[in-house]
């Protein structure tokens, strides 16, 4: 039997790219996933029916995380569902970029109502549910060491869920429950490609060792692996999945 059966994992901001990808190989590997969303309901519901039609298990769940109520529920959601959580994949999230010096209070407050307060709600709750052997994962960014400008404040968020991450670790032992962060660096979604021209992307795409942009599967095979078996003994750490860009 696959030591993930009956392991249930909620993905939040699941309904396309990077995380439509995590519940993915998270059901591939034998996982029951929520597919959480906030507004793309019907992508979320592709998603579910693909899984299903797989042989695997999944639900949706819509949820904007920056609500606790609506967290709550998702929680709630999946425990109805599938008995309880073993993993959160903390994955929602939104990036909106400008100069400090242009950046207005509509930019700000969006990213950190999404990308810190959502996570802030998403780890409290799974610090409180999530059962003994299970696994917290966020999604964190490697612009937090590639500094570049313009991301400045969409960066302040993301190490914002790594302190979260190192503290959480330390705060739940002795319930053999791992919690780790995952740091992608330019991967190919749609929103990332959207209105680039080609010439910037090939030099983005330079710009790591391995001379390529990120694929949403190579973030999710980080993802899979701090989940499953494997990454049992990883625990307080940011894997910077990136390529070698920083």
């Amino acid at each position: 039997m696959n030591q993930t059966t009956n392991r249930v994992a909620i993905v939040t901001g699941a309904s396309r790219g990077i995380g439509a990808a995590i519940a993915r190989r998270l059901a591939a590997d034998g996982f029951a996933v929520v597919i959480n969303y906030a507004g793309g309901a019907s992508e979320a519901e592709a998603l579910a029916a693909e899984i299903e039609a797989a042989g695997g298990r999944a639900v949706t769940a819509q949820a904007d995380v920056a609500d606790p109520a609506a967290v709550v529920r998702m929680f709630d959601g999946a425990q109805a569902a599938f008995g309880g959580v073993d993993v959160l994949v903390n994955n929602a999230g939104v990036m909106r970029l400008a100069p400090l010096a242009e950046a207005d209070d509509a930019l700000f407050d969006s990213q950190i109502a999404v990308n810190l307060k959502g996570a802030f709600n998403t780890l409290r709750e799974a610090a409180r549910r999530v059962r003994e052997g299970g696994r917290i994962i966020s999604l964190s960014s490697s612009v937090v060491g590639l500094r570049p400008p313009g991301y400045g404040v969409y960066a302040a968020t993301k190490a914002g869920v790594e302190a979260m991450t190192h503290a959480l670790a330390r705060e739940l032992r002795g319930r053999s429950v791992t919690v780790n962060a995952v740091a992608p660096g330019p991967t190919a979604t749609a929103l990332f490609l959207d209105g680039k021209p080609q010439a910037l992307v090939d030099q983005l795409a330079r710009q790591a060792p391995l001379e390529r942009l990120g694929q949403p599967e190579d973030i999710a095979a980080a993802v899979a692996f701090l989940a499953g078996p494997d990454g049992a003994w990883i625990n307080g750490q940011v894997l910077r999945a990136n390529g070698g860009i920083v």
